[in-house]
C-alpha cells in the first residue's frame, strides 16, 4: 500500500517512473520531467506546503503524569525554600539572644541600682559603654562605618532626645521598685501610643484597637493598686519612660525614611547622641561628690564584684538593645511587637524567681491581663 501511494504521488508530480529504493542505479536520465508546456491545471496545486523528511529513530520521550495535589517539586523551588528556612532560623536566634541578654541586663541592673542608687550615672555608663563598643568596632573595622552627615544627625537628634528620657526614667523606677512591677508597667506602653497618635497626631485606629486597651489599662491599674512595694517616683518613672518612647518611635518613623543607615550602626549612632545629651544632666543632678561617696560605700559594702556588676548591667544593656535593632531589621513592626511582649514576660517572671519579689495573687493576675492585652493590640494592629 506504501508503494501505491508512491507510485500515484510521483505520477501526480509528473514522473514517469517512481522512484525506489531497491534501484540505487537508477539515473537521473531514466526520468523523464514534466514538459513545460503543459497546463497550468496538471501542476500539483498544494493549500500548504509539502515536506518530506527521512524518518530517524529516536529514544522514546518519558511522560510522567501526577495528581494536582501531589506534583513533583521542581528543583527551583526546593532551593527557594533553603534560605527562607535559614532567614527564620537567624530570626530566632535574634529574639532568643535578645530575651537573654534582656533578662542579663535588668539583673544586674537592679543588683547594681540596690548597692548603687545613682540612676543617672548608672545611664549614663550604659551609654558609655555601648558607644566605646561601636567606636572600637569601627575603629578595626569589625564592622562597616556608617556614612553620616548633618542632616542625619539633625534628624537623630528628637529621636535621642525621647530616647535619653525614657532610659533614665525607667532606670530610675527600677531605682525605686521591682524590675518586675517596672515591666509591669512599661507593658502599658502601646495605651500611650494610641492616645499620643490619636489626640496629638489626629491618626485613627479600628475599634478592636481602642478595645484592646481596657485590658492593657486595666491590668496595669490592678497591678500598680495591689504592688506590695509601691513607690510613686518608681510608678511615674515608669509611666514617663512610656510616654518617651512612645515619642521617641514616632520621631523615628517621621525622620528616618529613606536612610541608608540601620540596624546595629543606627543604635550606635543614637546612643553616642543621647549620651552627650544625658551627660551634663547627670552631672547637675547628682554630681561626682555623690557618685565617689556611693562607689566607695558600694565597694566596701559588696566587694570587687561590684566593678563587674557595673560593666556587666553596662554592656548587656547595649547588647540587647543592638540586638533587639538588629532583629528589627529582619522582621515587620508587628512582629516586633509580639516579641516585645513576649521579652517583658521573661523579664517579669526571671525577676521574681532571682530577687524572690513577693507578688500577690490579685497582682500576678493584673500582670497577665496587663500583658495579655498588649498581645491583643499587636494583633488587632495588624
Amino acid at each position: 500500500m506504501v508503494l501505491a501511494a508512491k507510485q500515484t504521488l510521483s505520477a501526480k508530480i509528473g514522473f514517469s517512473t517512481p522512484l525506489s529504493r531497491r534501484n540505487p542505479s537508477l539515473s537521473l536520465q531514466s526520468l523523464s520531467f514534466p514538459s513545460t508546456a503543459l497546463p497550468k491545471r496538471t501542476v500539483l496545486a498544494l493549500s500548504k506546503p509539502l515536506h518530506l523528511s527521512p524518518m530517524r529513530a529516536k529514544a522514546p520521550a518519558r511522560c510522567s503524569a501526577y495528581e494536582a495535589d501531589k506534583s513533583e517539586p521542581h528543583a527551583e523551588a526546593a532551593e527557594e525554600t533553603k534560605p527562607e528556612a535559614a532567614k527564620k532560623l537567624k530570626i530566632g536566634v535574634y529574639f532568643a539572644t535578645w530575651w537573654a541578654l534582656n533578662v542579663v541586663f535588668n539583673i544586674y541592673n537592679k543588683k547594681v541600682l540596690n548597692a548603687y542608687p545613682y540612676p543617672w550615672l548608672t545611664s549614663t555608663l550604659s551609654l558609655a559603654a555601648g558607644s566605646l563598643m561601636m567606636l572600637i568596632s569601627w575603629a578595626v573595622g569589625i564592622v562597616e562605618t556608617p556614612k553620616t552627615d548633618f542632616d542625619f544627625w539633625k534628624t537623630l537628634f528628637p529621636v535621642a532626645v525621647a530616647h535619653t528620657i525614657g532610659h533614665v526614667a525607667a532606670t530610675v523606677s527600677m531605682s525605686k521598685v521591682a524590675v518586675s512591677f517596672t515591666h509591669i508597667i512599661k507593658s502599658g506602653e502601646p495605651a500611650f501610643s494610641v492616645l499620643v497618635s490619636r489626640f496629638l497626631l489626629g491618626e485613627t485606629f479600628p475599634t478592636s484597637v481602642y478595645l484592646s486597651l481596657i485590658p492593657i489599662i486595666g491590668g496595669c491599674a490592678l497591678s500598680a493598686l495591689t504592688e506590695l512595694n509601691f513607690n510613686m517616683i518608681g510608678f511615674m518613672g515608669a509611666m514617663i519612660s512610656n510616654l518617651a518612647f512612645v515619642f521617641r518611635n514616632i520621631f523615628s518613623k517621621k525622620g528616618m525614611k529613606g536612610k541608608s543607615v540601620s540596624g546595629m550602626n543606627y543604635y550606635a549612632c543614637l546612643s553616642m547622641l543621647s549620651l552627650l545629651i544625658l551627660t551634663p544632666f547627670a552631672i547637675a543632678v547628682e554630681g561626682p561628690q555623690m557618685w565617689i561617696d556611693g562607689w566607695q560605700k558600694a565597694l566596701s559594702d559588696i566587694g570587687p564584684q561590684f566593678v563587674w556588676w557595673v560593666v556587666a548591667q553596662s554592656v548587656f544593656y547595649h547588647l540587647y538593645n543592638q540586638v533587639s535593632y538588629m532583629s528589627l531589621d529582619q522582621i515587620s513592626p508587628l512582629t516586633f511587637s509580639v516579641g516585645n511582649t513576649m521579652k517583658r514576660i521573661s523579664v517579669i517572671v526571671s525577676s521574681i524567681i532571682i530577687f524572690r519579689t513577693p507578688v500577690q495573687p490579685v497582682n500576678a493576675l493584673g500582670a497577665a491581663i496587663a500583658i495579655l492585652g498588649t498581645f491583643l493590640y499587636s494583633q488587632a494592629k495588624l
